[in-house]
């Protein structure tokens, strides 16, 4: 039995593993690259077989970074099932059409340029038809339950404590007269997290593949968490500036609105007007809402006495586009909450590019930011970014509140991961970036003594033998190397920040008037590349 990493291998988003034998193919995770050019570049590339030959898939939740590619592994050929909980298939007949039209407008921008400059035209990864016709092929399946997906091989989905049905799954495959069992964490939740369930916790396993998205480090407390939150949304206040607040249309947008609904119930700030700029979100709290079983004692007590804490007093949902246009241009001293989390489509870009230049107003990031988003860039500390191709000065107060993370931190994994009971087992670090990857798999080595490995991208490992071989997907081929060049100068750049920094630390002179006239010229050279493309 082996192994193929597909995604989520020293990255965080991508998300897809596939466990084969000559007998199966089963794919766990189908998720799309979000990020940095090169990563997004991976999700038009083919697999090394054909779609048909997957036997099922087995998905652990709806983020985009776990299932959003599924209507491309369809539009080429895969009809088979698809196996989730019943949340997941509720959460991703939104998810999946919402991640289509993206596509489809991306793909329209950009052939608006290329026709300009008579290049040809580039295709979405796939179009909302084909995000309909996935929907077809799920089963809602109910935590705890054994299905039988395949003959020898079964699963069991249990509580990731994630997001709204989310999942780690226990795959049971009989394989030359043993049976081996392999735990895919999925995303892991935090413990105490607002509306939903604490993660369930796993048993035995002979081999796991466990994310680390904060595998080197460690969240605030909750309660550092709330009243960091709360001095954010007071200061902003009193100076009569807007809070935005980018976030993920499913959990954190709700785990937000229900923290928010707290403080203004106990008189800890004023009822200041929030908005809930995002179709999406405004779906998916419905979805919430009739999926009260995987809620929380707390959040139950709550619903049961009528009092909401999704829907209370000054909360306004925001449907068409031109009542978030009015909040542009009127809004003042009100919490305006809007997908995408990592501002890379979605209102609120819109947002950021009307209050980043506001020195009165705030930014409050509340998720993950991967590398190459523009909310990466803004808690990077970038003084200049372009939002639809205008230059916006980050004036805006930048706070990054890691407590309201739906992921375990380093010590949330550890402990979720002790209660697994086999002094032999065989574990995989995913999903992180590279960094937190090999130092949470050293975590792992130092604290239980397995055998840890960080697979990279496209490595095929088989699990007796643990002896590795690369999956060679179809390449992009790239025009005139322009791409190629375009990395250089990234690395360069990123080395003269850090050696900008080193001469500032030591004292160094520096000529200010040449640092900026040079920075200044390689601004316009920029500005006049992206305008021809």
């Amino acid at each position: 039995m082996k192994i193929e990493f597909v995604g989520g291998a020293r990255t965080v988003t991508g998300s897809s593993f596939i466990v084969k034998n000559n007998n199966f193919t089963v794919m766990v995770d189908c998720g799309m690259f979000q990020g940095t050019r090169e990563l997004r570049e991976r999700n038009y590339l083919n697999l090394i077989y054909a779609p048909p030959q997957i036997d099922c898939l087995l998905l652990t939740h709806a983020h985009i970074d776990h299932s959003g590619l599924i209507p491309k592994l369809v539009k080429e050929g895969f009809e088979k099932p698809i196996y989730a909980t019943k949340a997941t298939c509720e959460l991703a007949t939104i998810m999946l059409p919402d991640s289509a039209h993206i596509q489809e407008q991306d793909a329209e921008i950009i052939n608006k340029k290329r026709k300009k400059i008579g290049r040809e035209f580039i295709q979405p990864i796939y179009t909302s038809e084909d995000a309909e016709r996935c929907l077809q092929y799920f089963n809602p399946v109910n935590y705890h339950d054994t299905i039988s997906i395949l003959p020898n091989i079964k699963a069991r989905f249990y509580d990731a404590g994630h997001i709204l049905g989310s999942s780690f799954i226990e795959m049971h495959v009989q394989e030359k007269n043993k049976e081996q069992v392999i735990i895919f964490s999925g995303d892991i939740g935090q413990k105490n997290q607002a509306i939903i369930k604490d993660p369930e916790l796993p048993e035995y396993a002979d081999i796991l593949l466990i994310e680390s998205t904060y595998g080197d480090r460690l969240h605030k407390s909750k309660e550092d968490t709330y009243n960091e939150l709360k001095h954010v949304i007071l200061d902003s206040y009193n100076k009569k500036g807007n809070i935005i607040i980018p976030a993920f249309a499913i959990e954190r947008t709700q785990e937000i609105l229900y923290t928010i609904a707290q403080l203004v119930k106990k008189g800890e700030i004023p009822p200041i007007p929030v908005y809930l700029d995002s179709p999406l979100a405004t779906s998916a709290t419905e979805i919430f809402m009739n999926n009260q079983d995987c809620f929380d004692e707390d959040m139950v007590k709550l619903l049961k006495s009528g009092d909401s804490p999704l829907d209370f007093p000054n909360l306004h949902f925001v449907k068409t586009v031109e009542e978030s246009k009015w909040l542009n241009t009127n809004a003042k001293g009100a919490i305006i909450i809007a997908a995408s989390g990592m501002c890379t489509a979605g209102r609120v870009k819109h947002h950021l590019l009307n209050n980043l230049y506001k020195p009165e107003s705030s930014v409050v990031f509340v998720g993950y930011q991967a590398e190459g988003t523009l909310g990466r860039r803004i808690i990077d500390g970038a003084q200049l970014v372009k939002i639809y191709g205008e230059n916006v000065a980050v004036r805006a107060k930048i706070h990054t509140i890691g407590g309201f993370s739906a992921h375990a931190d380093k010590e949330g994994l550890l402990e979720w991961m002790s209660h697994i009971k086999n002094p032999n087992l065989k574990v995989f670090v995913i999903h992180g970036e590279e960094k937190a990857s090999t130092a949470f798999a050293d975590e792992i080595r130092n604290r239980f003594g397995y055998t840890v490995h960080v697979p990279h991208w496209g490595e095929i490992i088989d699990c007796d033998t643990m002896k590795s071989e690369y999956a060679q997907y179809s390449p992009i081929e790239k025009t005139d190397n322009i791409e190629t060049e375009i990395d250089r100068i990234s690395q360069l750049l990123a080395t003269i920040k850090v050696r900008y920094q080193k001469a500032k630390e030591e004292g160094r002179r520096i000529n200010w008037a040449q640092v900026e006239n040079d920075i200044s010229d390689v601004r316009e050279m920029v500005s006049m590349i992206n305008d021809e493309l």
